[in-house]
């Protein structure tokens, strides 16, 4: 699989152009359908059977938590389902996984990953709650998307179970965190988990319930009624807030430049240094606005939101397209008054609900950052902005490189987003987690809140390095060329161990660990060699293992 063949994939969709999902709102209560187009696969050599999915099933998934979250701010409980019959669905496409390239499995499984995450933080954090309402089958991914949600309904039907048959199967493990969310959010007996991973048939009825897999069962004939019952008492639980309208989510132009791509704040450059990328975020003369009614009567055309919506995409570009790009070279072009100030109208702003879910957007942004298996450098000199806010950029990425020339002033900023307001998936603050062995430094620097001139801030150790102006240049080249000159797979593996230090979650789990065994495990003969499990599964072939265990 070449993702030459995708010229025309886009991280965008609307529910005008789902082929894989139906949305519908009632009220404060959505339904969310999976019903897979078959025919509808990224690529034309394998058939999305069993509402099985790839990543276009995903990118569609994705759009629609976004949808409800933005644009029906008023739903309280969202029923993720199933319009296919006797089938929730049937996991990660069997046949688009044995014939995808490695990077394209690990970049799919990351990025619905990330999607399952959403949905978690959705919860917390949104005025959400999601019941998984499995009318078939949940098995592999299916049952790991039900895991997402906060509860999960069974039909009882003798034949419809919970299942995870990758290793019996396909020699593979669950992709997208289920082996950690049975443990560590269901809280299942371990001995349980291991008998439950080994039944390819999965579990179900009575059984399921008792193992605590799913939260209840219901016959067939109740289904309906049960499944109403038990997402209204879910939406109960949680305030209404059935008068606040949301806002439209404009989809996103860009055009093409000179060697990239360009968005209206986010610029994304090829070179011209080999395997090397520019990415620069642009920041508005001013402000804006400061009234939270009117940030929220500008809904997705509010800058601050629409940046980091063109980041986003930016990121995608790199992940997925990109794959010889090693290292990103990032800049943040602008004022560094406007980027503190726009700080202080997220946080005077936080009881609106359109400026509280943009922030939790920025968030999971931010994060999407560090996840991304890319080199990230923040080059700080004349002209950036790197405060607040997109000082957590920096502080996300691998090294920060600050020009200390008396001459050019330049600084950098601090505000209340970097005191906590944008964890780490291992729960602390970005400068908490920079200062693991300093934690009295987090306090210094957070005394200095504001604009940082450049020898204070190399003072308290808030950059990587800060050459003079005769060295800058020099350092900077010698640092791209280094870094490009450098093991991909050793820097994947390096960035992802230093990126997250400090305390392990359920979230540094299902990143950590799953960058190890997909970057393992899918590249094993025993599941992708000639006589591997995923290249035998649906033929006559039986995979032939390599019993040596290592």
């Amino acid at each position: 699989m070449s993702t030459a063949t995708l010229p025309a994939l886009t991280f965008q969709t609307t529910p005008a152009d789902y082929r894989h999902w139906n949305l519908t709102v009632d009220g404060d209560i959505a339904r969310l359908a999976m019903n897979v187009d078959g025919a509808g696969g990224l690529f034309e050599h394998y058939e999305l059977k069993l509402n099985s999915y790839d990543l276009g099933v995903d990118i569609e998934l994705n759009d629609a938590i976004e949808r409800i979250t933005f644009e029906h701010p008023g739903v309280r409980c969202v029923v993720v389902t199933s319009d296919a019959e006797k089938i929730f669905c049937a996991g990660a496409n069997i046949n688009m996984l044995s014939t995808s390239t490695h990077a394209w499995k690990v970049n799919f499984c990351k990025y619905t990953n990330e999607t399952r995450c959403y949905i978690e933080d959705a919860s917390q954090n949104s005025n959400k709650r999601f019941l998984a309402a499995l009318n078939g089958t949940a098995s592999g991914g299916g049952y790991e998307l039900a895991l997402a949600c906060d509860e999960i309904l069974l039909v009882d039907d003798r034949n419809s179970a919970v299942s995870f048959p990758e290793l019996p199967l396909l020699g593979v493990l669950p992709g997208t965190g289920g082996l950690t969310r049975i443990v560590d959010k269901r809280l299942i007996r371990r001995d349980l988990c291991d008998a439950f991973s080994a039944v390819a048939e999965g579990i179900k009825g009575k059984r399921a319930v008792d193992w605590n897999l799913v939260d209840a069962v219901s016959p067939l004939s109740k289904w309906d009624e049960n499944v109403a019952a038990m997402s209204r008492r879910m939406a109960d639980e949680m305030p209404d807030r059935g008068a606040v309208q949301g806002i439209a989510m404009k989809t996103i132009e860009r055009t093409e430049i000179e060697n990239g791509f360009a968005w209206e704040y986010v610029n994304l450059q090829f070179g011209p240094e080999e395997r090397v990328a520019h990415l620069t975020l642009n920041l508005p003369k001013e402000v804006g606005t400061k009234d939270a009614a009117e940030i929220e009567a500008l809904g997705s055309d509010w800058w601050m939101f629409r940046i980091f919506r063109e980041l986003n995409m930016a990121l995608l570009e790199l992940r997925v397209l990109q794959p010889q790009i090693g290292l990103v070279m990032t800049r943040v072009v602008g004022d560094v008054e406007v980027a503190l100030g726009i700080d202080e109208v997220l946080e005077s702003g936080k009881d609106n609900w359109f400026v509280h879910e943009v922030s939790h957007f920025i968030k999971r942004m931010l994060k999407r950052y560090e996840n991304t298996a890319k080199s990230f450098y923040a080059v700080m000199d004349e002209g950036t902005a790197w405060a607040g806010t997109f000082y957590e950029l920096a502080l996300a990425g691998d090294r920060q490189y600050l020009l200390n020339d008396p001459d050019v002033p330049v600084s950098i900023g601090l505000s209340a987003a970097n005191a906590g307001k944008n964890p780490m998936a291992n729960g602390l603050s970005r400068l908490e987690t920079r200062f693991l062995g300093n934690p009295e430094k987090v306090g210094e620097a957070l005394a200095h809140m504001g604009a940082v001139e450049a020898e204070q801030a190399d003072d308290l150790c808030l950059v990587t390095f800060a050459p003079d102006d005769i060295d800058w240049e020099d350092e900077i080249r010698i640092a791209i060329e280094e870094r490009a000159s450098f093991s991909p797979d050793g820097l994947t593996g390096m960035e992802a161990n230093l990126r997250f230090a400090g305390p392990e979650t359920m979230e540094t789990k299902i990143f950590g660990r799953l960058s190890a065994w997909q970057n393992w495990i899918f590249q094993r003969p025993n599941a992708v060699g000639q006589r591997g499990a995923l290249k035998c599964y649906g033929t006559p072939q039986a995979p032939e293992y390599d019993f040596n265990r290592t």
